[in-house]
């Protein structure tokens, strides 16, 4: 029985632990899905705005951007983004992890259209 008791212990620690990293991944993914598809749809946008606008989507996924943990720099009609941040995952219950991401994104601006960038 105790073996048991500690074997579903173990597994609802590794669900619990698989449940929080993915979250969070799933929500970096859509972040950076987003980055992308507001770089490629906002080329009537300058650098200034498209900065503010990768800012308010971290806050959106609730990820820790800020205007100083990531470049942006346009090279011809190419947008490209790179970024980092450190986001703390509580792996466990009381113990967190620092947990690193890092993105890279490389768009060709579409000009007229819809755009769906705010």
């Amino acid at each position: 029985m105790f073996r048991l008791l500690v074997k579903l212990a173990l597994a609802a620690l590794i669900a619990n632990a698989v449940w929080r990293v993915g979250s969070v991944y799933a929500s970096f993914y859509k972040f950076t899905d987003a980055v992308q598809e507001t770089t490629q749809y906002g080329a009537e946008k300058n650098e200034t705005e498209l900065r503010a606008r990768i800012v308010e989507l971290g806050a959106e996924y609730d990820l820790p951007i800020t205007d100083d943990n990531f470049s942006l720099r346009r090279v011809g009609e190419h947008t490209i983004t790179d970024g980092s941040f450190t986001r703390p995952i509580e792996i466990v219950p009381t113990y967190r992890y620092p947990w690193p991401f890092t993105w890279h994104t490389d768009t060709f601006a579409l000009k007229g259209g819809l755009s769906p960038v705010r």
